[in-house]
């Protein structure tokens, strides 16, 4: 196993160094921006005058679109109050989804893959009947994200991010054709080079690897160069959005998802990333509470799709896939368990918020109970809404946050949500030991989701995130389990914000709190 040198710990630095001096050149080019259009409208009435109606323009389409009002009011507030720095600021991060171009490549890549996936009428028939509720959710994610729903597919859950690490090393060390890897963030230390290890010996049996990665989250962690160094040793790599001086349209949507791929027989998602902090490798708040499903069957069919889509749409300039068949076939098996399984992708590139809606709809289906876990709780009104009405009509509501965050300023802002929701009845819990990085939802002993998808506006309506869809499976009960025994080591701190007292919400947080939808 290869061991952290001086020179890791420099491309680690590196890449910091080249993250802070991106950001500096794009401020500065906004900051020229704004300074010529501002000298521009001191001389030039006709020039103040477009700018005003320019302002007005955007205030009213933002008005009449279809964003929930929690992305839309803190637009409309800085355009308003600053025209000339809200125009630009909207301009460049806040249209979302990317270029006229970028949303054409990859309606063409899905237009090719999604069709591809088999016909699921009949599990989806036998889930409505069975469990109704579940069925419905099923039938929303199917019809608007065309990812069907399984049978004949085996789940196990793992409530430590370190528990799926070790399944994942045994399992890459048996493929024989293809290995696919795709994760908003590698760090180029411990636990990647026991990973990278299984895949050059894999390589060198002739098994076709790739590897994929977000570049800003990437970017603490790896330089430039780990693409020469996957490819010149057989590994083909890409990255996602690379983030460099410019001033760039797409810079606002990254990847977060997490997907392993193994000969599309085995898949592996759920909330971690391969970084050392996520396997308790290293503790830089405290211990690190993640988790993970691996899926055999069917199922992964999804999954590869999904890698496949980013794969192959993120860039016009590398050499595509031309033949998808080779990777998504039906193969013979039989599993043990007899559970409905959904894997399903969210995509800044359409109109469709699948990962908040699915979270919603569990809310509303929620008859007993509907529990949730997440880093950052940074939520629209037709959310807040959601959860505090299950909670009027009865419904156990609980959410479990960080007890140590790792980024102070998103921790307020997640606090200066509690107080709205606790006086309804939702209760919540921050756990103790450390940083809960998970992302999880359960709801009535009978479905759940495990997956990448935050409770934040991030991960709900900029990102590329995925998440899986479980119902009437064990894995519900082991979520629901597992959520209990986390609950066991957190504080209770639903009464601390029931008066709002301590609910942070002075000047500064009620500031911060209005514009977290363009955090």
């Amino acid at each position: 196993m290869k061991q952290d040198t001086l020179e890791g710990k420099a491309r680690t630095k590196n890449g910091v160094k080249r993250l802070c001096f991106s950001i500096i050149c794009i401020l500065l080019e906004v900051i020229f921006i704004i300074t010529i259009v501002t000298r521009l409208n001191e001389y030039a009435e006709i020039i103040n005058l477009f700018t005003r109606i320019l302002s007005g323009i955007l205030v009213l389409g933002l008005y009449a679109s279809n964003k929930t009002s929690s992305m839309k009011m803190p637009w409309v507030i800085l355009i308003l109050i600053f025209p000339i720095m809200g125009v630009g600021l909207y301009l460049l991060i806040g249209l979302n989804g990317g270029t006229h171009k970028m949303r054409e490549r990859y309606a063409e890549i899905d237009s090719k893959l999604l069709p591809m996936l088999p016909d699921s009428q009949e599990c989806l028939s036998k889930i409505k009947e069975k469990i109704p509720k579940a069925g419905n959710i099923a039938s929303y994610i199917q019809r608007n994200s065309q990812y069907p729903i399984y049978q004949n597919t085996d789940i196990v859950y793992f409530d430590e991010a370190v528990k799926g690490l070790e399944a994942q090393l045994k399992d890459l060390e048996k493929a024989q054709k293809f290995i696919f890897m795709e994760y908003h963030a590698i760090e180029d230390a411990e636990a990647w080079h026991k990973i990278q290890d299984v895949l050059e010996e894999r390589v060198k049996a002739g098994v076709e690897v790739r590897v994929f990665y977000d570049d800003m989250g990437s970017i603490g962690f790896i330089n430039t160069d780990f693409v020469k160094k996957m490819e010149a040793i057989g590994i083909h790599c890409r990255v996602f959005n690379p983030f460099m001086p410019g001033l760039n349209l797409f810079l606002n949507n990254r990847d977060h998802r997490k997907i392993t791929v193994i000969d599309g027989k085995v898949g592996f998602t759920g909330g971690y990333n391969l970084a050392n902090e996520y396997f308790n490798y290293t503790h830089p708040y405290g211990q690190w509470k993640d988790t993970g499903i691996r899926l055999e069957g069917d199922a992964v069919q999804s999954l590869t799709v999904t890698f496949l889509e980013m794969w192959n749409a993120v860039s016009d300039k590398d050499a595509n896939d031309s033949d998808f068949s080779k990777y998504l076939f039906h193969y013979d098996y039989a599993a043990q368990q007899t559970g409905f399984v959904q894997p399903y992708a969210d995509s800044p590139m359409d109109n469709e918020q699948v990962g908040e809606e699915v979270y919603i709809s569990m809310i509303n289906k929620a008859e007993k109970y509907c529990w949730f876990m997440t880093p950052y709780l940074i939520i629209t009104d037709e959310m807040t809404h959601a959860l505090c009405l299950a909670a009027k009509r009865g419904v156990d509501v609980r959410i479990i946050t960080p007890g140590i965050p790792d980024k102070k300023f998103i921790y307020n802002i997640t606090r200066s949500f509690y107080h709205g929701l606790v006086k309804h009845g939702v209760r919540v819990y921050e756990w103790t030991p450390g940083f809960c990085h998970a992302k999880m939802s359960v709801a009535d002993d009978c479905m759940a989701t495990c997956g990448t998808i935050n409770l934040d506006y991030r991960s709900l309506y900029h990102h590329f995130e995925n998440g899986c869809f479980m119902a009437d499976c064990q894995a519900v009960v082991e979520i629901k389990n597992d959520l209990i025994r986390t609950m066991g080591e957190c504080r209770d701190v639903t009464d601390q914000y029931q008066t709002g007292r301590s609910a942070y919400l002075r000047l500064g947080q009620l500031f911060m709190r209005l514009f977290a939808g363009l955090l």
